[in-house]
């Protein structure tokens, strides 16, 4: 059932018990009261995540429906390209982070001021609902960066205009196996990726002479079988001082601008780090790329640690739901003065196709507000992507960890086809791993990652 309220019947209430409409209106405010119908696409939530909001909605704005659907992530891209290709995409839709570029012109900014009509009750002892058209100004570039997480404003703010709102923020954290830990004497789960990790890494890896890898300790060092490895190596260079892209060039292959004069480059060192645990001849090893996906390992118990966001939660509960586990916070550099953690979300924009460009943002602003959001997170048991609501998600037993990271996650532009991106990076680890000089296989994938960037510029 999509989540639909009667406007008739609304309308008839107000009609019958409270004299709407009794007064002269003008033009504006009449053509403003004709229903219309706001097409919401969206993947992962249903409709229950929005029941509760779009009735709180309607009893500001009666003569607006909703009209909520969602699609599997699978086939969700090209749905929304062959829509917008015959005239029939949605008012609103959601985009990942990464993507915002990528569909800057089939989206509208949001305007500065929107015009709605709302549902006034006057009178003392003849109560009447009279139709009011309001003007209100829309969230500021300054609101935008006191009430949203830093990672928002970066992403979403586009030549100084908003192009998206986000309902929540996840982030990158660890996943551990209790049992194994246990099974290890391991008392206390690292908090950095230093020696005392390696040292973890080693006692939670089982190898067989004749099977090889039983039991991984980390899913580090491979690309496509660990899940995420993408964001797992762009966090480790961001942390270790890359620069990922600065002013449409890729960095992350570069030494620092205040580092010259020294031979330490921070992308390669991560690159280093992460293919360390791919490499028969460290002592680390406990990865290759005859594994079975990091996610399925984890869930049957042969994994330790693995990295992943809050989503992955109820994925591995209902794979393995007697599965002993727990969440930390991603491991930093020791001695690092900040903090950095990695952001992965999904922002709500306007279709520029849309009839409806005023009410959609409208609708936008009001679900992503305070209260809605609140709604929408107790719902969907996501992260928050609002500053207000950190503090009160922190002790979450679920989502705690992937709250209490928001306010020092970050992302970077992946370019015109963020997918064309990530599998250069995974080139990057795969040639890596197979020999290729670390030097020579970052610079052939930053020239990659490169062309997509030049796609958008072009």
């Amino acid at each position: 059932m999509r989540i639909k309220i009667s406007i008739l019947a609304l309308i008839l209430v107000f009609l019958t018990t409270s004299g709407f409409g009794c007064k002269t209106v003008n033009k504006k405010t009449k053509d403003a009261m004709q229903p219309i119908t706001i097409e919401y696409w969206r993947v992962y939530d249903g409709e229950d995540a929005f029941e509760e909001i779009i009735q709180k909605y309607n009893a500001l704005h009666p003569f607006i429906t909703i009209k909520y659907k969602k699609l599997r992530y699978s086939e969700y891209e090209q749905e929304l390209l062959n829509a917008f290709a015959e005239d029939r995409g949605p008012d609103i839709f959601s985009i990942h982070n990464t993507w915002i570029r990528k569909y800057q012109t089939k989206i509208i900014a949001m305007p500065e001021s929107i015009s709605m009509v709302y549902p006034i009750e006057q009178g003392t002892i003849k109560k009447e609902v009279i139709p009011e058209m309001r003007t209100t100004k829309s969230i500021t570039l300054k609101d935008l960066k006191s009430k949203f997480v830093d990672v928002v404003y970066d992403d979403v703010v586009i030549d100084n205009q908003v192009y998206g709102l986000p309902l929540s923020v996840d982030t990158l954290a660890m996943f551990y196996n209790r049992d194994l830990l246990n099974n290890a004497n391991i008392t206390e789960v690292p908090k950095y990726w230093n020696r005392e990790f390696q040292q973890d890494i080693k006692k939670l890896t089982k190898q067989d002479t004749r099977k090889g890898i039983i039991q991984s300790g980390v899913a580090l060092g491979g690309s496509t079988n660990i899940e995420r490895f993408s964001d797992i190596i762009s966090v480790l260079m961001m942390q270790n001082g890359s620069t990922m892209l600065d002013n449409g060039q890729v960095m992350f292959q570069t030494v620092p601008t205040n580092a010259r004069g020294t031979s330490y480059n921070p992308g390669l060192e991560a690159l280093r780090f992460y293919t360390d645990f791919s490499n028969p001849a460290k002592e680390v090893y406990c990865w290759n790329q005859d594994l079975s996906p990091s996610l399925e390992m984890f869930s049957q118990g042969n994994l330790a640690i693995m990295f992943g966001y809050s989503y992955h939660i109820p994925m591995i509960q209902a794979q393995a739901p007697k599965l002993n586990f727990s969440v930390a916070p991603l491991p930093q550099i020791e001695g690092n003065s900040a903090t950095i953690n990695f952001a992965n979300y999904w922002v709500e924009v306007v279709s520029k196709k849309s009839k409806y460009l005023n009410e959609a943002w409208d609708f936008i602003q009001f679900i992503t507000a305070g209260e809605q959001a609140k709604i929408y997170l107790e719902q969907t048991k996501k992260p928050t992507a609002l500053r207000s609501l950190v503090d009160g998600q922190k002790d979450d037993t679920e989502i705690g960890v992937f709250a209490e990271q928001v306010l020092t996650a970050k992302s970077w532009y992946k370019g015109q086809n963020p997918g064309a991106a990530e599998t250069a990076i995974g080139e990057i680890i795969t040639d890596a791993i197979k020999g290729e000089e670390l030097k020579k296989a970052l610079e052939i994938g930053a020239n990659k990652v490169q062309q997509t960037i030049k796609q958008t510029n072009e």
